[in-house]
């Protein structure tokens, strides 16, 4: 987790720009959180690390420091070994579609969604009973951008059931009108 000023997309200092430069060349996966957002959070959070300064790295809830010792743990090797390197992009969206029998990804989750399309396709999916997980495509960019190419399914929310690709909230309403969603759901195959 990299606590900086601004996101990793438009950073709001150089140091912070920097460090997210150095994570981004060694294909170091993160997460961020802009302390610019939240003064509570900036604040508390140099006590709590006793590190006066941003961005602030962290691995496993461990601060890791600052630009400078991420400049230095790059330089000799060591990144790699504290950090863990991200999967590519097709090997992760590969994971997450298989993480279950039944993965929806969708804005939001099963308890918030966060657009009329996600929610209704989460009420369908409630009244069949079938367990299913989901993946929140607001959480993560990249996933949610890379997920249309890999899937050549330009929106969302997309079903996928043991790892492939049902569709969207449109095919699903197909599936529920014409009695066959829960054989789809339980991957059998409909005759």
């Amino acid at each position: 987790m990299l606590f900086m000023k601004g996101t990793p997309q438009e950073p709001r200092c150089g140091f912070s720009k920097k460090i997210v430069e150095i994570l981004n060349e060694h294909n170091i996966h993160f997460c961020s959180f802009d302390i610019l957002s939240d003064e509570d959070v900036r604040q508390g959070l140099k006590v709590y690390s006793n590190w006066p300064t941003y961005p602030q790295l962290y691995v496993n809830g461990e601060l890791v420091g600052g630009l400078d010792i991420v400049k230095e743990l790059a330089e000799t090797g060591e990144l790699e070994k504290t950090c863990h390197k991200e999967m590519r992009l097709e090997e992760r969206l590969k994971a997450l579609i298989n993480k279950s029998k039944v993965v929806l990804f969708m804005k939001g989750n099963k308890a918030l969604a966060k657009c009329g399309f996600s929610r209704t396709i989460v009420g369908i999916l409630n009244e069949t009973g079938v367990e299913y997980e989901t993946f929140d495509i607001l959480e993560d960019e990249e996933v949610r951008q890379g997920l249309k190419k890999f899937s050549n399914w330009p929106t969302y929310p997309q079903l996928y059931v043991n790892g492939e690709l049902i569709g969207g909230l449109d095919i699903v309403k197909e599936l529920e009108k014409s009695g066959e969603l829960l054989s789809t759901l339980k991957g059998e195959n409909a005759s």
